[in-house]
Parts: C-alpha cells; structure tokens; sequence
C-alpha cells in the first residue's frame, strides 16, 4: 500500500468515526476501499460464572417474563440485506406510493426501496422473485450493512 492510498484509508476511517458508521465504501476507477468497525462487544472479553453452591437456589427466568421474540424466517424465505449503511426509504419521494407493500409480487430485479448513504440515493433491488412476506425497517429508519430489510416468499 502506497502513502496515497494509506492516507485515503486513514482519512476514511477519520470520516467513519466521526459520523459513526459502522462501514464505508469508497470506489475510485478500479480502486475499492472499504472500512468495516467492528462492534467492541463481539471482541469483548469472555466472563465466567461460578456454578451455585450446592443447596443454594437458583434463579432461572420464567417462560413468561421474556418478551416474545420476533418470528423466524421459514426455511424457503429469502431475506434482502442491506448492502450499505444508510437511511431506508420505501418511496422515491415522500409523496409517491412505497415501491412494494407486504403481499406485494416482485420479479427479480425489482426495486424494493432506496437506502439513502452519504447523499447517495442507492436503489435496493431482490435478486429473488416471490411475494413480500415482511418488511423489517421503518421508512426513515437508520439500517446498519447487513441488517435485514425484506423477507421474500418464492
């Protein structure tokens, strides 16, 4: 790696900590540079407990204290990530109609929403055709690179 390209990654990784993103992307011609933070809790040191003490009572959580989890995807689902960071929208413009709704039939190639990433406007499209069985995100909502959006239905 030259200087120029050590001072663009540095500089990149300035400009991630700086609006806290958890990734950037930067492609210049045939250069790609992408910056990934990792999240400090994935890396964060192991902690061990000590079993109880013979007789001592143990505490384990009622079946109704936790809060129900989401639903899990079907095994035939297919999820549409987020590609990039950024803010999800449903609709090109605040008063046009959401590209698909739930119940929606997409073909591949089409679009699903825009996730909007340092003033780009970036069209999200399914690679999968099928029926919309969940939208995940909120319109406006800030998604993180990875986090689902979409569950299609084949």
């Amino acid at each position: 790696m030259d200087q120029d390209e050590a001072a663009r990654v540095r500089a990149l990784g300035e400009i991630a900590a700086e609006f806290d993103l958890d990734a950037i992307r930067v492609r210049t011609g045939d250069t790609e540079i992408e910056i990934v933070r990792r999240d400090p809790a994935l890396h964060a040191p192991v902690t061990y407990a000590m079993p109880p003490a013979p007789g001592a009572p143990t505490l384990t959580p009622a079946a109704t204290d936790a809060p129900s989890a989401a639903p899990a995807a079907g095994a035939n689902m297919r999820k549409v990530t987020a590609p990039v960071v950024g803010v999800f929208y449903r609709s090109a413009n605040p008063d046009a109609e959401a590209f698909v709704e739930v119940g929606s039939r997409v073909a591949a190639g089409d679009t699903l929403c825009i996730l909007e990433a340092m003033k780009l406007m970036n069209e999200i499209t399914t690679d999968h055709p099928g029926v919309v069985a969940r939208i995940l995100v909120e319109n406006g909502e800030l998604v993180s690179l990875g986090q689902e959006l979409f569950w299609i239905e084949p």
